[in-house]
């Protein structure tokens, strides 16, 4: 499945140019509008003919620029600052006279204008008919504008504008779409490798309807997946009962409720994982049994329930882990905080832990916010600042790539 949420919040600029398949650029526009990202339309002006700016501009919701100067107000269309502002621009479709003008640097449009001042990645999806693509002249400005730097989405073969059947057809919105995000994947820290991450509270039951919880309400390990996801790991997230929901959608989410379920699920997982967080808030003893039947209310009250201690998940995980992966533990305290913390990480074997103190104003369970020190096998302390467990999230997947990329 691919990542969309790759391209949320991008600055995309899309280049028209005169095609029949400038049709396909309206499509395109609401795919990366849909994606998240920012979009604004560039067209030439005979573009025009095939596709109005009205069109293109209610779905991108920005006015489109296709002339040097704004109308009659005589207002000045910045192709440096529109340049500028684009994290990526695609020219879809690239006529083979646009094709031409990128090659020599010709600079008769606002399009053409706008791209000789891109900084950014620039892709380019030819359309037109095949004996123009094959046309060695065509070949060759592919060529030469490739040799810039720019990126090519090459044609499909199918039915064309001219009746005939062949290569020239510009690839399709989704091809486009999935072509950029590949390209981008390749660049992320993380791609290639697969998270496995704990979040939230465990239940452990005492009848059919009460349990043993905590406060944890998730939020810091949905962080942490969606961090992990967005620097291109394929991350499983394991969590407890909980009311969030992932915005990425590349994420497999597994709910369990129990410790023992958690316990379950995250060994059979974790000898194909080559990050592990376990930021869950687990549970350290359960019953030792579970009335069948919900426990009625007594004058006396009930005098004690017997617990048993569960599996401790991250010292089971601590066992298993080989050389090439990377173990991440959480440390809640209230008192002897780095003491507690570092005993931890050696007896767990962990590469690090992140300690909270519920002493910490605005740190813990249900805030959105945290404070944390990070703790690494060489004793080494990081302290961060309070800040939106996003932000947190980000800092410990930070520490996270610093090691792998060792």
């Amino acid at each position: 499945m691919l990542n969309v949420q790759m391209l949320n919040g991008k600055k995309i600029l899309i280049g028209v140019t005169s095609s029949i398949a400038a049709y396909k650029s309206a499509f395109l526009v609401r795919l990366l509008i849909k994606s998240g990202a920012q979009v604004k339309v560039v067209m030439t002006p005979s573009a025009k003919d095939f596709i109005t700016p009205l069109t293109l501009s209610t779905l991108s919701k920005n006015s489109v620029i296709s002339e040097f100067t704004n109308g009659s107000a005589g207002q000045w269309n910045n192709h440096v600052e529109l340049a500028l502002w684009a994290d990526t621009m695609i020219i879809a479709p690239a006529s083979a006279n646009t094709i031409a003008k990128m090659a020599n640097g010709l600079c008769d449009n606002i399009l053409m204008a706008t791209y000789l001042s891109a900084r950014c990645n620039v892709y380019v999806a030819p359309a037109m008919d095949e004996d123009m693509y094959k046309h060695a002249s065509t070949k060759n400005n592919l060529k030469k504008i490739e040799s810039f730097g720019n990126k090519i989405i090459y044609p499909r073969t199918g039915e064309l504008a001219s009746g005939l059947y062949g290569e020239g057809r510009m690839a399709e919105p989704e091809e486009i779409v999935e072509f950029i995000l590949n390209n981008l994947k390749k660049k992320l820290p993380l791609t290639g490798k697969k998270a496995l991450v704990t979040a939230g509270p465990t239940y452990e039951a005492i009848d059919p309807v009460r349990f043993i919880g905590n406060h944890s309400s998730g939020k810091m390990g949905f962080f942490i997946a969606e961090e992990l996801a967005d620097k291109g790991a394929n991350v499983t997230l394991v969590c407890g009962p909980n009311s969030l929901s992932l915005k990425n959608s590349t994420i497999k989410k597994i709910d369990v409720v129990s410790t023992q379920e958690m316990y379950g699920t995250c060994v059979s997982v974790f000898n194909k994982t080559d990050i592990a967080v376990l930021s869950a808030a687990v549970a350290d003893y359960t019953p030792l049994e579970v009335a069948k039947n919900k426990i009625k209310k007594q004058e006396k009250g009930i005098s004690q329930i017997q617990l048993k201690e569960t599996k401790d998940i991250l010292a089971e995980l601590g066992k298993q882990k080989k050389k090439n992966q990377l173990l991440v533990g959480f440390a809640l305290e209230t008192e002897n905080e780095l003491e507690n913390a570092r005993l931890k990480i050696k007896k767990k074997n962990l590469d690090f832990i992140v300690l909270n103190s519920m002493n910490d104003r605005g740190a813990g369970f249900k805030n959105d916010t945290n404070k944390i020190t990070i703790i690494d096998k060489n004793n080494k302390a990081t302290n961060f600042e309070l800040k939106h467990k996003r932000e947190v999230a980000k800092d410990i997947v930070e520490k996270i790539i610093s090691i792998s990329n060792k």
